[in-house]
């Protein structure tokens, strides 16, 4: 069980910083962590299982391979990983299911290292607001076919915004957002390359609810990364209080959904990577003298 300790005034250094990710993709941001000083933790509250209807969802991969869209645009991580199952189930890799004749394009440099891993080009990703809104706004305007591959959750911004541009958007539910963990014989099992580097990096220590419950009564959590919205939901089901803790989002959604919910949102990262969630954690701890 963590314990408080003394703090570097500025920085991270000695901070402890819970990330609400399981630990093969919290790896990226905690290996960041680490270099600033920081101890990382980590608790899965959320997991991934695949569609439902996986008779629709293989329909509308067909009609990708067949060439029926202009643009696939993979919003998410997740995403990327149905796309790696189906082009194995398939007997074939990402880039033999997607044509050369369709574009991809996704929403932030994590996304893109991820996909031109797998064999695919982007050839669209908003390099400021790397957000939705962001691939919305760099979006030309006029007529396409666009694949949208999504969670069963995942909010209407995104299709309504290539909507309004005269795109002809087939959202499909890729995969279900459920607690973690997912059931084992639905969780998606396709294993996406090591994009960052820290492959030998030793993962940082996984909490369960219980155990961040006590870390955090006990005052041994100074931030907890709110990392999607979804995670921000759970996040206020099952460790309220958070006591002296700040809560940091990984972006303005996940931030407006924990207000919404009646959290203190401390900093938002402006961008939602690894850079951008650790400058928005220093921004919360600069300046602050040892807690008491």
């Amino acid at each position: 069980m963590p314990h408080p300790e003394q703090h570097d005034p500025q920085g991270l250094s000695g901070r402890r910083i819970l990330i609400t990710r399981s630990a093969d993709r919290a790896r990226d941001l905690a290996s960041l962590l680490h270099s600033r000083g920081a101890a990382p933790l980590v608790l899965p509250l959320i997991d991934f299982e695949r569609a439902k209807d996986q008779r629709a969802l293989d329909s509308v991969f067909d009609r990708l391979a067949a060439g029926d869209f202009d643009w696939l645009v993979i919003s998410s991580i997740t995403s990327a990983k149905v796309l790696l199952e189906k082009a194995a189930q398939r007997g074939t890799t990402p880039a033999g299911l997607v044509p050369a004749t369709t574009r991809v394009a996704t929403i932030g440099p994590t996304s893109v290292r991820m996909l031109e891993s797998i064999g695919l080009t982007v050839h669209l990703a908003p390099a400021g607001q790397q957000s939705a809104d962001g691939l919305v706004e760099l979006w030309e305007p006029g007529p396409s076919r666009v694949l949208l591959p999504q969670a069963d959750i995942a909010a209407p911004g995104l299709r309504e915004g290539l909507a309004s541009k005269g795109a002809d958007v087939t959202a499909a539910v890729a995969y279900h957002t459920v607690d973690y963990p997912a059931r084992a014989e639905l969780r998606l099992e396709a294993e996406l390359p090591d994009v960052v580097g820290i492959s030998g990096n030793k993962l940082p220590p996984t909490l369960n609810p219980e155990e961040a419950r006590d870390a955090l009564q006990a005052g041994a959590v100074d931030a907890v990364v709110a990392a999607s919205p979804s995670a921000a939901r759970r996040i206020a089901e099952t460790l309220l209080p958070l006591g002296r803790c700040r809560l940091v989002a990984i972006g303005r959604p996940t931030a407006a959904e924990a207000t919404r919910l009646g959290l203190t949102v401390a900093a938002t990262a402006k961008e939602p990577t690894p850079g951008g969630i650790v400058a928005a954690l220093e921004s919360v701890f600069a300046n602050e003298g040892n807690p008491q």
